[in-house]
């Protein structure tokens, strides 16, 4: 049995959870304890308040899935003033081992780890993931992440990618008109100007401006919550425009990875769940040409783990720590 520090750092929280891997590879996690990066001089500050919270003593080991790119000596955040210095590691934090993945390359790990009943079903055939070959994992969140799962008898691999930052393809003439309002702002518009959290309120205004209203601004919560609890018809319009768009750059993605299964992650996909379902999605996914009846084939899932970062860093740590 082994004991390891398990934290997902975002741009505004730093999530910790002490985790145990068993013998035979069952990974379990205490309860997570979430910090404000605001509250925080550093990550190793942050590090310090958890250890007390936790009795001054934590694990020689720790796991960290990092909101962005992992490589390199000095690791920036882009949306806090943290800075790791991977390096530094066993001195400041006082580990032994650790590991550093990035944060959606450590959701890839959660689907590879995850059993049953952790994984809803979308669209396709309701029948497990296969346990061989690629799939394709798609979490829109404030950006839009994309990884590869390669699995084979062996074992598995997760590759992470920037995936969320290819062109965005429009479908139909409303989609033109979203991408339209989007190129006066940006010079190119990637898919997850469409595909992610913050853009529903462009593909809102989009609608909107379609049909001759006035383009009010209102925020991304308020229009998700609007959208899916039925109080605004346009702002449930955009949803369902949200949703038929992350159906068509998850089939997308899946074509282009030869996957033979998608998994759509993130706590937005799990907090619309319903209206994926209700959607276009499926309808959307599928439609590719001659390749229709392959992506109809296909099983598409939402990961519904509590916490898939904190679980997938220490899937990641056990490949490449433990026998």
């Amino acid at each position: 049995m082994t004991q390891l520090v398990t934290v997902d750092i975002g741009g505004t929280h730093a999530r910790f959870a002490i985790a145990t891997i068993a013998d035979d590879g069952a990974i379990t996690l205490g309860e997570p304890q979430t910090l404000h990066t605001k509250d925080h001089a550093s990550f190793q500050t942050a590090w310090e308040d958890f250890r007390a919270r936790q009795g001054g003593v934590l694990p020689d080991s720790v796991a960290i899935a990092i909101a962005g790119p992992v490589g390199g000596e000095v690791i920036r955040f882009t949306n806090n003033p943290w800075v790791i210095r991977p390096a530094l590691i066993p001195e400041k934090l006082g580990v032994s081992r650790y590991t550093l993945v990035n944060d959606f390359g450590a959701v890839g790990h959660a689907v590879a780890r995850a059993d049953a009943a952790h994984l809803l079903h979308l669209c396709g055939p309701d029948v497990p993931l296969p346990d061989q070959g690629a799939i394709t994992v798609i979490g829109p969140g404030t950006g839009l992440g994309v990884a590869m799962l390669l699995r084979n008898p062996a074992g598995y691999h997760v590759q992470s990618t920037e995936g969320g930052h290819i062109d965005f393809a429009p479908h139909d003439v409303i989609e033109d008109a979203i991408l339209t309002r989007l190129r006066q702002r940006h010079n190119r518009v990637s898919v997850e100007r469409v595909v992610s959290g913050p853009a529903i309120v462009d593909i809102y205004q989009a609608l909107a401006n379609l049909e001759g209203r006035a383009v009010l601004e209102r925020g991304d919560v308020e229009l998700w919550t609007a959208g899916t609890d039925g109080s605004d018809s346009l702002a449930a319009a955009a949803v369902d425009r949200f949703c038929m768009a992350l159906g068509s750059a998850a089939g997308d993605f899946a074509l282009a990875h030869g996957a033979t299964g998608v998994v759509v992650a993130g706590g937005l996909g799990y907090r619309i769940r319903d209206a994926l379902k209700n959607s276009a999605f499926a309808r959307r996914f599928e439609a590719k040409g001659r390749f229709a009846g392959l992506m109809a084939a296909m099983p598409v899932k939402l990961i519904i783990h509590p916490q898939p970062g904190l679980f997938g860093a220490a899937a990641a740590f056990a490949g490449e720590h433990l026998p």
